[in-house]
């Protein structure tokens, strides 16, 4: 059961009546997270914006490929299951490469790269070593896109704690994916 209050929809502004919306016709239904951030409707706004700024960075499948990888370093149960969920659903990723990319792994080395580093990240408190650096760049990233990384990760680590925090509900469809 989760730990903090979710508002009734009753009891939720219009505006943010009007993202809830929103985000359930991004994503064809409505997770609870969500509606859970509603009860303090800045941090949703903040949630949502950062999303929607790390939209610019990186290509989608290399973002689901961090977020995937953080979610599961991080222990985050329902970011693991809602970025599974969008990776397969809305970024056209396999079974496997969800799997692979949950466990610091791809069947695409750069991307295994990628995965690798950001729980490293994550493992590290954002002290990584040379070799980490290295690693990264050697698969082909660069120092612009190194710090991109290093921001969806923390991106992605404000919603694991959120979650974690509240210990929300997965209500995420085929969550086993």
């Amino acid at each position: 059961m989760s730990r903090l209050s979710t508002p009734e929809l009753t009891d939720i502004d219009a505006k943010t009546q009007g993202t809830l919306d929103a985000i359930a016709k991004q994503f064809g239904f409505a997770p609870g997270m969500f509606t859970t951030l509603a009860a303090n409707p800045t941090v949703l706004e903040i949630v949502m914006g950062l999303q929607g700024s790390i939209a610019k960075l990186l290509d989608a499948k290399t973002r689901h490929m961090i977020a995937l990888a953080t979610s599961h370093s991080n222990n985050c149960d329902y970011c693991s299951a809602l970025h599974g969920y969008i990776s397969a659903n809305l970024g056209g990723m396999s079974t496997e490469e969800i799997e692979l990319a949950r466990t610091g792994g791809s069947t695409d080395p750069k991307r295994a790269a990628v995965a690798r580093f950001s729980q490293q990240v994550i493992e590290t408190r954002g002290q990584v070593g040379d070799e980490a650096i290295a690693a990264v760049r050697e698969a082909g990233y660069t120092d612009p896109e190194i710090q991109a990384i290093v921001t969806v990760v923390v991106v992605t680590l404000l919603t694991n704690y959120l979650n974690n925090v509240n210990d929300t509900v997965v209500d995420i469809p085929g969550a086993g994916a």
